[in-house]
């Protein structure tokens, strides 16, 4: 065909040249792809084997997110899930949810309990939360949360249990399952310095059985406090009746809520919601108050459009009323919220808080009205009587002086001799108790053996004098006592200061005396631990996971609060 074009159609031939040399051209420029290997192009789709290190790692990290994220274990067969893991590796197959049940988390939990009962046997001291919950299947459990300063001075919270409880809550029963935990994770009742709780009868019983020492929940107290001072008075029931009627009808309205909006924005208010009260959270009721004092105008003018509305229009009475009760909780608050925290210490605050309480939070003042100095006068008396417990007393002042931050500020003048024979007299029952383990940990490690017989050497007269030095027998209390003086007689440090840091630095100086601050330092001032153990059960046993038995919600619970 090209001979033909080239001889009879010149023009033609040289067109069909060009295009040839074109092609080609386009063609040599375009990288031939590689031929991948057999072994290669297999090893892309084989599944990894299921002993292998990488499935392995990855089955691992699925049941971490389980736990720690408490997400239902029924996630594995959702289609998005295991798209999400097929993209992220081919490779990997993902294991049944049977296999996440049985398997992988008992293994977790059995791992990760084995590492907290490795902590347990290092520490000295611990103190402890505990409280009564029901889940939303009206099961009932009991929890047990355990708080310790380690060697390094850190100041550790561990959930141990949230136990199946189906028998009578009486103090009784909780006694006995509370000794039955601390024995199944090999705890001596002579290390527990104290259990917070709440105001629980029951609970005040079984502690005085066992014969425990107990602290009342800081938080726990202070919202009785309130709630007496407020009760009976027919204005401040009536104030915060019409608070609660004023958020409920904005709640179920969303044609208010809009109104509400754009009358907030007309005011140049802050577009903020209303809050509702929680019954269990004295703190909510203030919340509340505020906010509708805050948006008040905003209220009612809203209110004032619907004539069926305009009777929750807050009158002037109300609004005095309400200012009153907040200007008497207000300052409150914040104390709560820096107690409740348990990373770090917070028993000695208490009796600093307490002082405060008496000389400046509730102190009367000339500008408060006659409903706000009541409220402060009924909620002093209140906390001081609930305070004035002899043993309750010792041991806050004892967290207190060993406290670098507070020391004697807080305390007595005659309580301070009390509380340093007692500081003396447990330094030398714990170092005894030291020199007696490790003696006996000597006898039963180390057996004698007799060397055998040799030929006694003659000594020389200068050998009975070369190894000879005149001792004199130290008193343990002399030292003891001499740690106690230098540590008083050192200066306080900064408030915004951690206690534990300035212990850790300065231990080698206060050898006895720092056992002492970590025995004291990590006692809870308020019982939330224990709460928020059943804020994460709540969310764990939720309405998509209502069927699961009692044994998996205490290692699912365990999990996520250890891991």
């Amino acid at each position: 065909m090209f001979h033909h074009l080239k001889l009879h159609h010149r023009v033609l031939y040289e067109e069909c040249c060009e295009m040839r040399t074109n092609v080609g051209t386009s063609q040599s420029s375009q990288v031939k792809p590689k031929q991948s290997f057999i072994a290669d192009a297999f090893s892309s789709v084989t599944p990894y084997e299921l002993t292998s290190t990488r499935h392995k790692e990855i089955t691992d990290a699925i049941t971490y997110h389980i736990a720690k994220d408490m997400v239902p274990v029924y996630t594995v067969t959702k289609v998005g899930f295991q798209k999400m893991v097929r993209t992220l590796d081919k490779r990997y197959k993902l294991p049944s949810r049977s296999h996440f049940h049985r398997v992988a988390i008992p293994q977790l939990y059995n791992k990760s309990k084995m590492d907290v009962q490795a902590e347990l046997r290092e520490m000295d001291h611990f103190a402890t939360t505990t409280d009564l919950w029901s889940s939303r299947t009206t099961e009932p459990y009991i929890s047990l949360s355990i708080h310790f300063i380690n060697s390094n001075f850190e100041l550790k919270t561990r959930c141990l249990q949230t136990s199946f409880f189906p028998v009578d809550h009486t103090g009784e029963n909780i006694a006995h399952e509370m000794r039955d935990a601390l024995a199944e994770w090999d705890l001596k009742e002579n290390q527990l310095v104290c259990v917070t709780t709440d105001n629980a009868t029951n609970m005040i019983k079984a502690l005085e059985l066992n014969g425990w020492t107990r602290l009342q929940c800081f938080g726990h107290r202070l919202h009785l406090a309130i709630e007496n001072a407020m009760r009976g008075d027919n204005r401040i029931n009536r104030a915060v009746g019409v608070c609660k009627k004023l958020v409920c009808h904005f709640s179920h309205s969303w044609k208010k809520k809009a109104a509400l909006e754009q009358a907030q924005k007309h005011l140049n208010l802050p577009v903020h919601g209303l809050i509702t009260e929680c019954q269990t959270r004295w703190g909510s009721k203030l919340l509340m108050i505020n906010r509708i004092l805050e948006q008040q105008k905003a209220l009612s003018e809203v209110l004032s459009q619907d004539r069926s509305t305009r009777h929750l229009v807050l009158g002037y009475q109300d609004l005095d009323v309400l200012e009153s009760v907040s200007k008497a909780l207000g300052p409150l608050h914040e104390f709560t919220d820096a107690l409740s925290a348990e990373d770090y210490v917070s028993v000695s605050h208490i009796k600093p808080i307490l002082t405060l309480f008496n000389t400046t939070i509730l102190a009367p003042k000339e500008e408060d009205t006659d409903m706000t100095k009541s409220i402060k006068k009924k909620m002093l008396e209140y906390m001081n009587s609930k305070y004035n417990d002899e043993d309750t007393q010792m041991l806050l002042d004892v967290a207190s002086f060993l406290d670098p931050r507070y020391k004697t500020q807080y305390i007595s003048v005659n309580n301070i001799p009390i509380i340093k024979t007692r500081l003396v007299s447990e330094m030398k029952a714990l170092a005894h108790d030291v020199l007696t383990k490790e003696n006996s940990a000597e006898c039963t490690s180390v057996e004698c053996e007799s060397p055998p017989p040799t030929k006694k050497a003659k000594k020389s007269f200068a050998s009975f004098f070369q190894n000879f030095t005149v001792t004199v027998p130290a008193d343990p209390s002399t030292a003891m006592e001499a740690e106690l003086s230098a540590y008083t007689q050192s200066p306080t440090i900064n408030k915004e200061n951690d206690p534990l840091m300035w212990w850790k630095t300065h231990k080698i100086y206060f050898p006895q005396l720092s056992k002492m601050a970590k025995k004291y330092l990590c006692v809870q001032a308020t019982s939330s631990p224990s709460e928020r153990i059943f804020s994460t059960s709540g969310n764990i046993v939720s309405c998509e996971r209502s069927c699961l038995k009692p044994d998996m919600v205490n290692k699912l619970v365990f999990l996520a609060k250890n891991l």
